[in-house]
């Protein structure tokens, strides 16, 4: 739901690459970096929230947390479904997988290109480093299960 016009990277881009190299969720710093609430949001509401960079509380950053897989106890330790929860839930064992921030409605499209033009090359050389890890038994799977086809 971010604005029209989006925040430009170049602009920021030393601050992003920061964010994105620090082992922490990047989910709630990118969003602030974002441009914010668009005015032609569909929530139910009376208020002007245009800009407002708040996080929603839709859970999409908890939801796509690829440890909730392997650690499914760490969910339930808060029912609260936002990017505050995931820091929590998460702290420093961050994969650095950029998942939630890709997820989140509220970062802008622009910071989400730029994570996937120049962050998922990483992300996918520590995945294959990890193949065949005896603490990474659904990476293995899922490997199994594409090749299967």
């Amino acid at each position: 739901m971010p604005q029209r016009i989006q925040t430009d990277v170049k602009q920021i881009e030393a601050v992003l690459n920061q964010v994105l190299g620090t082992a922490f969720p990047p989910v709630a710093r990118c969003r602030l970096l974002s441009s914010g609430m668009s005015p032609g949001h569909a929530l139910n509401i009376t208020q002007d929230i245009a800009g407002h960079k708040e996080c929603l509380a839709c859970g999409n950053c908890i939801d796509i947390w690829p440890a909730l897989a392997r650690e499914p106890g760490r969910r339930r330790r808060t029912e609260q479904r936002t990017s505050m929860a995931l820091e929590a839930l998460v702290a420093e064992d961050c994969d650095l997988c950029y998942a939630c921030a890709l997820a989140c409605p509220q970062v802008d499209t622009t910071i989400k290109h730029y994570i996937v033009n120049s962050r998922l090359v990483e992300v996918i050389s520590r995945l294959a480093e990890r193949i065949g890890d005896d603490q990474e038994p659904d990476l293995d799977l899922f490997l199994e299960e594409a090749l299967d086809g």
